[in-house]
């Protein structure tokens, strides 16, 4: 067995969860030690990454332009990044970036300072994402159900799989799978505690018995 493996961000399958297309770098090497992700822009003007801050995970991140022109929004502010560039993101600065170019790729590292990396599982959830907001639970579990469980070491895909078989009244599979989130991620503990998603099952035994009463 090879102990490295070679790959163009263009073989590597994207997944599409709505909002901005990814190249799931991570996934698609089973790294378990940071997360890497790409996402490249069909057509000019095209959102590359989605809003966000960082703010609850505490993540520091790390993005390349790889190929092309992005137009990055930090707090409000605005930064040209042609190819080549580097922009490095502390937790809580909002941040966001546009291509500029068709084509236009960017590469993003992260990880939690002092804090060993947790393998999440976006990859699996996100294309499911869509269903949850949208309130279709029954879609999540047809559609993802088996390929969740297919992939066990993503804990927060299964904790998502528990809370909509949890509002879809499949008490013992919302149990089963909650079990095994939080025996992959111990915070899941505390998160199940106070969420309402869980509330159908919050007074039977099992779920008792993993977060309390």
């Amino acid at each position: 067995m090879s102990g490295y493996q070679v790959a163009h961000l263009s073989e590597i399958e994207v997944i599409d969860d709505g909002r901005e297309p990814m190249t799931p770098v991570r996934h698609h090497f089973g790294i378990t030690s940071f997360g890497v992700n790409g996402w490249t822009a069909r057509e000019e003007g095209d959102r590359l990454i989605n809003e966000h801050d960082e703010a609850d995970d505490q993540q520091e991140e790390l993005y390349l332009v790889q190929n092309g022109r992005a137009r990055f929004e930090l707090d409000g502010e605005s930064l040209d990044a042609p190819t080549g560039t580097l922009v490095f993101v502390r937790p809580g600065v909002k941040r966001t970036a546009f291509a500029e170019e068709a084509g236009t790729t960017l590469v993003a590292i992260g990880g939690v300072p002092g804090k060993a990396y947790e393998v999440g599982g976006w990859e699996i959830w996100g294309p499911l994402n869509r269903f949850y907001v949208a309130g279709d639970y029954e879609a999540v579990i047809e559609q993802g159900r088996e390929l969740i469980e297919a992939n066990p070491q993503y804990p927060l895909a299964l904790y998502n799989l528990a809370c909509c078989e949890s509002l879809t009244g499949r008490k013992d599979d919302a149990i089963e799978h909650l079990r095994q989130a939080i025996a992959g991620r111990e915070q899941l503990r505390e998160y199940a505690k106070e969420d309402s998603d869980l509330d159908a099952v919050r007074d039977e035994p099992g779920f008792k018995e993993l977060v309390g009463s």
